[in-house]
């Protein structure tokens, strides 16, 4: 095998890893923070337990103002914020901060439209047995949806992957960094074929995993 091949194996393996870590942390706050924010806006809109316009529009504001900014431009406006928290804004974990923002943002309207999907009787039949608020929540709309909410985590992911491509430019590294430094700006057409080989056969190993994971839940919920 030739040096440079041995090299760009090696190159491979340390951005596939700076990947995982960027889209793994970036996922984790994506359940933490996108979940419980889609239930949010659900309640407030739906007069469900407790009705509240005001909070729905300020949330809804927010996480469609976090939407509609292309990523970039993301990356560039949370450097500050960045900073703030981790001390730094090269490398992968502060590449994971502005990743974490716009996941929680994309999966809570993921979330909120899969909760959407409900069969309000359901609910009804929950409300006249009596059921809690909580248990109604945590149960009944958790169970219902969570088919949807697989589904979205699945798309969230995918998402996640081509934002971490754009990584690069806060020095977060990664796959697609090295697709683009290696293979736009030193005209290695070669290893750009490669890197994005890895990144179309992980893309489908998302997709395909999610897929099963909501088929499986959806014919346990049945």
């Amino acid at each position: 095998m030739p040096h440079e091949w041995i090299s760009l194996l090696e190159d491979l393996y340390k951005a596939f890893g700076e990947t995982a870590l960027m889209v793994g942390v970036s996922s984790v706050f994506a359940i933490l923070g996108g979940l419980p924010l889609g239930f949010l806006l659900y309640v407030s809109d739906r007069r469900l337990f407790w009705h509240s316009p005001a909070l729905y529009r300020v949330g809804g504001f927010i996480v469609n103002v976090i939407r509609s900014v292309p990523f970039v431009i993301l990356l560039v406006v949370l450097l500050p914020f960045t900073q703030f928290v981790l001390g730094t804004t090269i490398g992968p974990a502060a590449a994971s901060v502005p990743l974490s923002v716009a996941a929680i943002a994309f999966y809570a309207r993921l979330v909120q439209s899969a909760l959407y999907e409900v069969d309000p009787g359901i609910i009804e039949a929950a409300e006249a047995f009596g059921a809690s608020p909580a248990r109604i929540l945590g149960v009944v709309l958790f169970r219902e949806a969570l088919p949807g909410f697989l589904r979205g985590l699945t798309v969230t992911l995918v998402s996640l992957i081509g934002y971490s491509a754009m990584a690069g430019i806060v020095g977060g590294g990664g796959v697609g960094d090295l697709a683009i430094r290696f293979g736009y700006y030193r005209y290695q057409t070669d290893i750009m074929l490669v890197t994005v080989l890895v990144l179309i056969v992980l893309v489908q190993l998302v997709q395909s995993g999610g897929d099963r994971l909501a088929e499986r839940s959806d014919r346990k919920g049945s």
